[in-house]
């Protein structure tokens, strides 16, 4: 079993996962709604229906970020909801499309489930759609809410992006959202939510590490960059340093002043993976000029070390 839940299926290339701790929460929400309905079966449909909804949402963030480039391969279903792991493009237009299209499935199914509540049917029929409609409309209202991580959160950061820049615009995402997630707990725990309680502690570690993430793209962001050499993918100049790290001796060092080989343990490399953005490329395809057999030249026109 992969370490992030149970393999379930794989559709469009995306591989779907269900983590374990999914079925304590499914067992206590059939505990706790028994006997909303006559039949139990209607309890065990509201179940997969949320279910449901929350999978078309991440496959909205998935496919809205494959659209636009970007990567997409995991969706991993957990108690509090899902998450689509995807890479966008390292442009705020492309990250905010991403992001958007989770809730812009809500918002599509909205007049879909309040529809059928008029339809007529049984008791019990009439009590499941009304639940649905409640469930999406609910997703809906609180992802929307401007707390980082939540939809709405990384929608501020992507707008904010626009104008301050990556690193700065998630350091203001991700205070708003420790005070917002924050309040959310003090709110909870006075009306006695625990379950609200439980979402709201995530929510505030989430921002948290957020937060940690803004830290390092803002130290990252002052670093002195290399001139002469940009990424083929986002254009950024790579910063000058020992940031790459080797990934057979763990050697620290700057693959533009060894771009053919690590120089810890000689292990051979051809590809650079860039800091900014996270995409791999030739070095020939950064504009390096690869060392001819007579010797190495760095672009900083010393030999190295």
């Amino acid at each position: 079993m992969p370490t992030n839940g149970f393999r379930l299926f794989k559709v469009f290339g995306i591989t779907v996962y269900l983590h374990w701790s999914w079925f304590l929460i499914a067992v206590y929400e059939l505990q706790s709604r028994k006997g909303a309905y006559q039949s139990f079966g209607w309890n065990v449909a509201e179940l997969l229906s949320l279910f449901g909804i929350v999978l078309m949402h991440e496959f909205g963030h998935a496919l809205a970020c494959r659209s636009v480039g970007g990567m997409a391969e995991r969706i991993v279903l957990w108690p509090f909801g899902g998450v689509a792991y995807v890479s966008p493009p390292m442009r705020p237009g492309a990250w905010l499309w991403s992001i958007v299209a989770g809730p812009l499935v809500n918002v599509i199914l909205v007049p879909v489930t309040l529809g059928l509540m008029y339809l007529p049917g049984t008791s019990d029929l009439k009590n499941f759609f009304t639940m649905i409609a409640e469930i999406n409309l609910g997703l809906l209202i609180f992802n929307m809410l401007p707390i980082y991580p939540l939809d709405g959160g990384k929608i501020l950061w992507s707008l904010l992006w626009f104008v301050m820049g990556m690193g700065r615009s998630l350091m203001v995402a991700s205070v708003i959202g420790m005070a917002g997630a924050g309040a959310l707990v003090l709110v909870a725990m006075y009306f006695g939510e625990i379950w609200l309680v439980a979402i709201s502690l995530f929510v505030v570690f989430q921002a948290f590490v957020g937060f940690k993430n803004a830290q390092m793209l803002r130290r990252r962001e002052t670093l002195p960059r290399r001139s002469g050499v940009a990424c083929p993918a986002c254009g950024a100049a790579p910063p000058i340093g020992p940031f790459w790290v080797c990934s057979t001796c763990h050697a620290r060092f700057d693959a533009f002043d060894y771009p053919t080989a690590c120089p810890g343990c000689g292990k051979p490399h051809k590809w650079n993976t860039c800091l900014d953005c996270g995409a791999r490329a030739p070095f020939a395809a950064w504009g390096v000029h690869m060392p001819t057999p007579q010797g190495v030249v760095s672009q900083t026109g010393q030999p190295p070390l």
